[in-house]
C-alpha cells in the first residue's frame, strides 16, 4: 500500500473538491483523502463550487467529487460551473450505476463511480484516471511532440542499439540500403530514420508498396505516364521516382515485384534514368533508394522468383530487423512510445502496470511491433485513461502465466522530459512473500550489469549512468564478484 500511496503522491500534489452536505460522509472522505496526502476542499452546492473555481488563478484541483444525494438538476448545474474552469476538472460521481450517473456517462469528465466505504484500489485507479485526464487537457495547449520522436527506433536491447549504429553509419552516404525482416518489425521506421538522418532530410520521402499494386500498374506508378499512353490516361502524371527527386524512394515489399518489372527497375537503379510510360524522353532522377522485404531473397533467387542481379544491386548495405520476440527488452520502451503517439494524436491514453508489461514480454508476437501497436490502441479504447493490469489483457497474452506468483523485477522506463510515465509503477508482492534483501540485491546486480554492458565495461561511465561514485561502483563489483568480467576501469 505504501508504494501505491507514493505513486499517487508522485502523480499530483493537488487537491480534491468534494461537493456534499452530509457531515459524516465529509469527515470520512477527509480522513481518506488526507491519508494519501491530498488536500480536500468542501463545497456545499454549485454556488460555492463556482466561487472556488473562479477565485483560483491557477487551479490545482485534480477532481471534483459529487456526493450521492445530489439531484439531476444539481449535477447539471455543477457540470456547467466546471465548464468555466481554465481546465475542466474530471468528474467523479459517487453513485450506483442507476439514476443520475446514466444521464452523464457520455460526458468525457465522467471517470466512474466510488462506492463507500471506499476500497483503496478503486480510489487509486480513479485518481490516476483524473490525473491522466488533466494531463491530456494541459497537453492540448502545448506544442505537439516533434514528429522525429516517432521516427526513432525505440529500445534498449543490444540488437536495437546495433541497428541504430548501422543507421548512423550509412545515413550520410548515398549507398542503397536493403532492410530485411518479418512483417511488422518496423522496416519503414528504419527507412524514415535513414532519410531523416541523411543530407536529404529536407527533401521528399516517397514510399511505395510494390506488392500492393498490380504489376500492370506498377510501371506507371514508379515512372509516371504521358497523356494518352493507355486507356484512362487523360492527363500526364509524374511517377514516384520524379516525386522523390532530391530525396529518398522507399520500395517496400520489393520481393513481391514481378520478374518483368524487376527488369525495368534494373536500369533505373543502375543509371538513375528512366522514361515515362508512353514517352521516349529520358529523365534523370536524383534519388536515394531504400528497399525492404519480409521474404528471403536468396531463397527466392533459387526458386527463380527474384533476379540475382537485382538482388546484388539492392543489397549494398543490408540491415536485418530482428523480430520482437528476440528483443523483448524493448517492449517497455515501445509501450511508452506507442502510448505517447496515441496521446499526441489526441486518441486517448492508457497506462500499463509492470505486471502487464511483463506478461507482454512472454508473448511470441507473430505480428511484431505492429501487433503491439494494435494492442495498445485497443487497450486505450477499452480502458480510456485507465490502468491496465495483467488480468485486463486479452486472453492470448495471459496464456501460461500464473498470476499468483511473483512476476519479477521489470525496469520501468520513463519518457524523457516532463512527460508522465506510461508504465504505472504498482509493485506486487507474491502470495508466498519474498526475501526483500535478496530481491533488491538481484535487481541492483542486474542494473549494474546493464550499465556496464551499455558502457562497454568502462566503470567510470557505468557509474555516471547509475549516478554513483566510481569508487562505490568498484566496491559493489567486488561485492557481487563482477570485477573479473569487467576489468576495464578507465576514466
Amino acid at each position: 500500500m505504501e508504494n501505491k500511496i507514493n505513486r499517487i503522491n508522485a502523480l499530483a500534489n493537488g487537491c480534491v473538491v468534494l461537493v456534499d452536505r452530509d457531515q459524516d460522509r465529509i469527515n470520512y472522505l477527509k480522513n481518506v483523502i488526507q491519508f494519501i496526502d491530498y488536500r480536500i476542499e468542501i463545497a456545499k452546492d454549485s454556488s460555492e463550487l463556482k466561487m472556488r473555481i473562479l477565485g483560483q488563478e491557477e487551479d490545482v484541483c485534480l477532481t471534483v467529487v459529487l456526493g450521492p444525494d445530489l439531484t439531476d438538476s444539481e449535477v447539471g448545474q455543477l457540470l456547467k460551473v466546471t465548464d468555466q474552469a481554465p481546465l475542466k476538472p474530471a468528474i467523479l460521481l459517487m453513485k450506483s450505476e442507476a439514476g443520475v450517473v446514466l444521464n452523464y456517462k457520455s460526458d468525457a469528465r465522467f471517470l466512474g463511480t466510488l462506492k463507500l466505504p471506499a476500497r483503496f484500489d478503486d480510489l487509486h485507479d480513479l485518481l490516476h484516471r483524473a490525473q491522466i485526464y488533466q494531463e491530456q487537457q494541459q497537453s492540448g495547449s502545448k506544442a505537439q511532440r516533434p514528429l522525429e520522436l516517432f521516427r526513432s527506433l525505440s529500445g534498449n536491447s543490444r540488437a536495437t542499439r546495433q541497428i541504430n549504429k548501422l543507421i548512423e553509419q550509412v545515413a550520410e552516404t548515398e549507398a542503397t540500403v536493403l532492410v530485411l525482416g518479418e512483417s511488422g518489425t518496423g522496416k519503414e521506421v528504419v527507412a524514415r530514420k535513414l532519410h531523416y538522418q541523411s543530407a536529404r532530410r529536407g527533401m521528399p520521402f516517397v514510399p511505395i508498396n510494390c506488392g500492393a499494386i498490380p504489376s500492370e500498374l506498377l510501371e506507371s506508378e514508379l515512372f509516371g505516364h504521358e497523356k494518352g499512353a493507355f486507356t484512362g490516361a487523360i492527363n500526364a502524371r509524374k511517377g514516384r521516382f520524379e516525386l522523390a527527386h532530391g530525396g529518398t524512394l522507399f520500395l517496400d515489399e520489393i520481393g513481391d515485384m514481378s520478374m518483368p518489372m524487376q527488369v525495368k527497375l534494373l536500369r533505373v537503379i543502375q543509371e538513375r534514368t528512366f522514361e515515362r510510360v508512353g514517352s521516349n524522353k529520358t529523365i534523370r532522377c536524383d534519388v536515394r533508394i531504400i528497399a525492404a522485404t519480409h521474404r528471403n531473397l536468396e531463397e527466392a533467387i533459387t526458386k527463380q522468383m527474384f533476379r540475382e542481379d537485382q538482388y546484388y544491386r539492392l543489397n549494398v548495405f543490408p540491415i536485418e530487423m530482428p523480430p520482437l520476440r528476440d528483443r523483448v527488452e524493448d517492449i517497455p520502451v515501445l509501450v511508452n512510445d506507442l502510448i505517447s503517439r496515441i496521446e499526441t494524436e489526441k486518441r486517448g491514453s492508457v497506462r500499463l502496470t509492470p505486471a502487464a508489461v511483463m506478461a507482454l514480454t512472454q508473448y511470441s508476437w507473430p505480428g511484431n511491433v505492429r501487433e503491439l501497436a494494435n494492442l495498445i490502441e485497443r487497450l486505450a479504447i477499452l480502458y480510456p485513461y485507465g490502468v491496465v493490469d495483467i488480468k485486463d489483457l486479452p486472453e492470448k497474452f495471459r496464456v501460461g502465466i500464473d498470476m499468483t506468483k511473483q512476476v519479477g523485477a521489470l525496469p520501468l522506463v520513463n519518457i524523457p522530459g516532463d512527460e508522465p510515465e506510461t508504465v504505472a509503477s504498482v509493485p506486487r508482492l507474491p502470495n508466498e512473500g519474498l526475501d526483500l534483501k535478496a530481491h533488491l540485491s538481484t535487481l541492483e546486480m542486474n542494473l549494474i550489469r546493464q550499465a556496464l554492458d551499455e558502457s562497454e565495461g568502462v566503470v567510470a561511465h557505468a557509474a555516471k549512468r547509475l549516478s554513483m561514485r566510481r569508487t562505490t561502483l568498484v566496491e559493489k563489483l567486488r561485492k557481487y564478484g563482477l570485477q573479473r568480467a569487467h576489468e576495464s576501469t578507465g576514466i
